[in-house]
């Protein structure tokens, strides 16, 4: 597809058909085309927990409103951000520092300015490490949610669930905030999509308060 194709296609579903399955290796595929996203530094703090088995995703589903799509999609995931995925000594911190010492783009002694510059941009306060692990992990989310339309896969994120209930439900570490579960798998043909909802404007959207 066109890519405004598969912007204009991507819809928010609500009902999932139980017998199409989403592969593994099509599940790979998306991800690995997500991973792609831009994000502060490459620090990329994001990471998501895959719920297949129909037990997972019913402990799921009663720390986020009953929502029947938790547990009828074929996969859910669970959006983890890493608000400590600045931090020296952070074994991805650590190894995208390398990285980019290996492609030309830092000496290695610019390893102390670039621990401080993290530490000063995402780590001063609590707020700037909840918005930088949220902001990627958002980048990250949305190029998941592209892909997964390009390849014919639909999805639908989810706001409405208890942070605290599923980290302690799925024993997950207090350094990640959870900003969204997305459901994944593929439209019931026996239910009606609802036309698209109304979206801002050019006009509505650039603003200026100078």
């Amino acid at each position: 597809m066109e890519f405004r194709q598969v912007v204009e296609n991507r819809r928010a579903v609500n009902f999932f058909d139980p017998d199409r399955d989403v592969s593994d290796d099509l599940l790979r595929q998306i991800i690995d085309t997500a991973a792609l996203a831009p994000s502060s530094f490459n620090l990329q703090p994001w990471g998501l927990v895959v719920l297949r088995k129909q037990e997972e995703k019913m402990r799921l589903q009663k720390h986020a409103w009953g929502q029947a799509k938790v547990s009828e999609a074929p996969v859910t995931l669970i959006v983890l951000a890493d608000m400590k995925g600045w931090e020296p000594g952070n074994h991805f911190v650590e190894k995208n520092f390398d990285s980019m010492v290996e492609i030309g783009m830092f000496p290695e002694d610019r390893r102390e300015w670039f621990n401080d510059a993290c530490s000063n941009l995402y780590g001063a306060s609590r707020d700037r490490q909840v918005a930088f692990a949220c902001k990627n992990a958002g980048f990250f989310a949305m190029n998941l949610m592209l892909a997964a339309r390009d390849l014919d896969v639909d999805t639908h994120p989810m706001d409405g669930f208890d942070i605290a209930g599923v980290q302690e439900e799925f024993q997950i570490p207090e350094n990640y905030w959870i900003p969204m579960l997305i459901a994944m798998g593929h439209f019931r043909s026996d239910k009606t999509l609802l036309p698209p909802k109304w979206r801002k404007s050019f006009e509505e959207i650039v603003v200026r308060f100078d």
